[in-house]
């Protein structure tokens, strides 16, 4: 199969309000084709909790107040899922890709993103593997990878975000994605050795190459210009 050139964007390490803005700036300038490929956004979050279709304060086990009182953020999302953790350390990823162009249900879309969270870990020698009964990438027990999307006239965006080298403190507030009884865990943890985490960043962009045949293009869509530091 031929490669698809797409534009992928590191934005660096963002507040997760922002981020969430221009994806979806990005949608809008997809669907009025201001930009004529998908787009691959990468980034590092600011601490935060983010919640899903499903809810998820119910899974929260600390209060509200303390939360804030951390300086951790909690924010509704329109992703599916339920609650979920971002923060320094873990390689978060929004694809924004016009699935009829790509030829790709939203079943097989979210194959891919297992399938590149999947080949990272097992670029560290980790045998992560997917749970038909609960989305996301596991390692046993521990969940590894996560992922929550939605689907706007057809384009995508949220998406997946990978444990490279986080702190757990703040997993430990909830129950992640509302299941009770399982672990996180990351590629730090399961590798037992540091995780250089623009190394992690790296693989992650040959793997999203391979999995969803995309040729990233060195240039940036003009109207992204200015938008992250």
């Amino acid at each position: 199969m031929s490669s698809i050139t797409s534009y992928l964007v590191d934005l660096g390490r963002t507040d997760y309000a922002a981020a969430h803005q221009f994806q979806l700036d990005c949608v809008r300038w997809r669907l009025e084709d201001k930009h004529r490929h998908d787009v691959f956004l990468v980034t590092e979050h600011s601490p935060v909790f983010t919640l899903g279709s499903r809810g998820g304060r119910q899974s929260l086990m600390v209060s509200e107040d303390h939360v804030r009182a951390e300086g951790v953020a909690i924010v509704q999302t329109e992703r599916g899922g339920d609650i979920t953790y971002h923060g320094p350390g873990q390689v978060v990823v929004y694809p924004i890709i016009h699935l009829r162009s790509s030829r790709l249900s939203v079943r097989e879309y979210v194959h891919m993103l297992e399938q590149v969270m999947i080949d990272v870990a097992a670029s560290y020698s980790i045998a992560a593997g997917r749970d038909e009964r609960n989305r996301g990438i596991w390692v046993g027990n521990s969940k590894i990878g996560s992922i929550g999307i939605r689907v706007r006239h057809g384009v995508t965006f949220h998406g997946l975000a990978l444990n490279a080298n986080l702190d757990f403190t703040h997993f430990n507030w909830i129950q992640p994605c509302g299941l009770a009884g399982v672990g996180v865990t990351s590629l730090e943890r399961e590798t037992g050795a540091a995780i250089d985490f623009a190394d992690a960043k790296q693989r992650m962009a040959r793997c999203l190459g391979d999995v969803f045949h995309r040729e990233f293009s060195a240039a940036v869509p003009s109207n992204f210009s200015g938008v992250f530091p």
